[in-house]
């Protein structure tokens, strides 16, 4: 079973950049898809970007598309997400999940096993 851990969370002006960082431990990260998930009050929570288990494939909801960058370091078992451009839309409070998979990407967020307990990010305008 894995843990994971958000960090890199805070607050920032609009068009700002922060980068996120899910550390993760107890499993073999190299066999986990990885994603970074947000939920604003009052909405429901969605996927923002996942990333393989190699890291050779990423995808990435449109409204982040060229300011939103995924990668992994699976020798320091942490996931990274670097933000751009950030707009007071992108206010949520950020998760990392993994799941365990041979598929090459996983968006749907019911696969996801192992969940952290999110960083708040906010925007201001």
């Amino acid at each position: 079973q894995v843990q994971l851990v958000e960090s890199g969370g805070g607050l920032v002006q609009a068009g700002g950049s922060l980068r996120l960082s899910c550390a993760a431990s107890g499993g073999t990260f190299s066999r986990y898809a990885m994603g970074w998930f947000r939920q604003a009050p009052g909405k429901e929570r969605e996927l923002v970007t996942a990333i393989s288990r190699r890291g050779s494939s990423t995808y990435y909801i449109d409204s982040v598309k060229g300011r939103f960058t995924i990668s992994r370091d699976n020798a320091k078992t942490t996931v990274y997400l670097q933000m751009s451009s950030l707009k007071p839309e992108d206010t949520a409070v950020y998760f990392c999940a993994a799941t365990p998979t041979f598929s090459d990407i996983v968006v749907k967020t019911s696969r996801y096993d192992y969940w952290g307990q999110g960083t708040q990010v906010t925007v201001s305008s």
